[in-house]
């Protein structure tokens, strides 16, 4: 099994800050929705990437976007830009699917975000893309079988160079579970990557040490 990477997916440095400068996380993954919940212009991605690539971050993830593959593309350029820790976001549509393809062709890293299928995983592995972003969370409120399915994504991708980046992951016991079935990459919200460091069990016996410690000084 390959080492297991975290991400934080989230815009908002306060609480991004603590987790990169902790090492806790390989990088940053936000998308328009992310950004604005955060309070962020599409004008601060440029120092957003400076302050996450200053703080450790190697990679970040920024997302294009418009109606068609022309657009997406145009937005994706400044992006593009800004360093070799970014990796463009692209929706899995079929202009999407175009967009993949021609930034792959030019040696620009590509997650395929919103994979909700087998399918579409296995389009993504045979345009290049270097992630696919399925979403944990999402596919178990419409009834699918998350854990499964994503499962068989990550099997069906081993070897391929696409990988599973999971998404929508509400609490650490998702990223365990899809753990167990062989994903290692995982992008989820500050407070769940904060609860995988808390356990009740381990801070009383933290504090027990810490009695005992006092009582023998």
């Amino acid at each position: 099994m390959h080492a297991p990477h975290l991400y934080v997916d989230s815009a908002e440095t306060g609480l991004i800050d603590p987790l990169l400068e902790a090492g806790l996380v390989t990088g940053v993954t936000t998308n328009p929705t992310i950004l604005e919940r955060g309070g962020a212009r599409v004008s601060e991605i440029p120092a957003l990437y400076e302050r996450w690539v200053g703080q450790g971050a190697r990679e970040v993830f920024f997302q294009t976007w418009g109606v068609d593959a022309a657009t997406m593309l145009a937005h994706a350029e400044p992006m593009i830009s800004l360093g070799d820790r970014v990796v463009i976001k692209v929706p899995a549509t079929r202009d999407g699917f175009v967009v993949t393809r021609t930034l792959v062709e030019r040696g620009v890293p590509v997650l395929v975000t919103a994979v909700y299928s087998a399918a579409q995983a296995l389009a993504s592995a045979a345009y290049g893309a270097r992630y696919i972003a399925p979403y944990f969370g999402r596919m178990h409120d419409v009834g699918r079988n998350a854990l499964a399915e994503i499962g068989e994504m990550h099997r069906m991708l081993e070897g391929s160079g696409t990988e599973v980046l999971a998404a929508s992951l509400r609490t650490p016991a998702d990223i365990v579970a899809l753990r167990a079935v062989g994903v290692a990459r995982f992008t989820a919200a500050p407070a769940v990557l904060e609860a995988m460091l808390v356990d009740e069990v381990s801070e009383r016996s933290a504090a027990e040490f810490e009695a005992a410690s006092r009582r023998i000084s």
